[in-house]
């Protein structure tokens, strides 16, 4: 009998571990690292869009031809550079 409660104790401690401890640990664990990367791939995003906006590069070189093909050139666009000394 003494050693059928202390099996029966045992089992409740570790169904008390595992369903208490290990289980919602690895719940957390794993919704930080999703939103850790969620972060992650949303900061690359703005970084590409900067760099995008910085240099006029478009990733998608369809859509650029096809904007290079809407804006005509307009003389006035330019300005004339003159050295100076």
């Amino acid at each position: 009998m003494l050693k059928f409660l202390l099996y029966l104790f045992l089992t409740w401690l570790f169904y008390k571990l595992v369903f208490d401890f290990i289980i919602p640990v690895y719940r957390a664990t794993k919704h930080v690292k999703r939103q850790m990367n969620d972060m992650q791939e949303h900061v690359r995003e703005q970084y590409r869009q900067q760099q995008e906006s910085s240099t006029g590069y478009t990733a998608n070189p369809r859509q650029q031809a096809t904007e290079q093909v809407k804006k005509p050139v307009n003389p006035d666009d330019y300005i004339e550079f003159e050295e100076t000394k």
